[in-house]
């Protein structure tokens, strides 16, 4: 996990009340041929990008599954959605959820972190046991009923 906390546009200040904050949820298949050195880049490449926009997450790969959680400025993550769509390797872009609304982040220190399919359950139980915020609550809650309805237990790639 990246411990490192940068100041983030969107951060309120000591005493003062959660920012507007934007998550978007979705899921994808990972092209044929994706390995772990393209997963490796792609983890690269949003800790280098993600903090100047102010966006934070985590990605999940199993079964040939992506499934990621962003959040950030409403524009920032949309933009960033924009840009996921075009990359090759994956393909069919469902997005699950998203909304805008006054809460902390749910992984202020993950500029973005790679969860194992098998590990994504403890992430979201430990983020929910740790959660003040009952959006947040909500939330992770939310995405824990995604994940045990099966969510990233499709079929192997092609």
């Amino acid at each position: 996990m990246n411990t490192q906390h940068t100041e983030r546009a969107d951060e309120p200040l000591q005493g003062h009340n959660p920012p507007l904050l934007y998550n978007l949820v979705y899921c994808s298949r990972a092209s044929e041929g994706v390995d772990a050195a393209a997963v490796d880049q792609i983890i690269e490449t949003s800790r280098r990008c993600n903090p100047p926009r102010s966006i934070t997450g985590l990605l999940v790969l199993g079964s040939g599954i992506f499934f990621q959680w962003l959040e950030g400025p409403r524009d920032s993550v949309l933009a960033l959605l924009a840009l996921l769509k075009q990359d090759p390797r994956h393909h069919t872009v469902v997005v699950l959820t998203s909304g805008e609304e006054v809460r902390e982040r749910l992984f202020p220190d993950w500029d973005m972190e790679l969860v194992t399919a098998d590990a994504v359950r403890d992430v979201l139980v430990d983020a929910l046991d740790s959660a003040q915020d009952p959006k947040n609550a909500e939330a992770l809650r939310a995405l824990l009923q995604q994940l045990d309805a099966g969510l990233l237990n499709g079929p192997a790639p092609d």
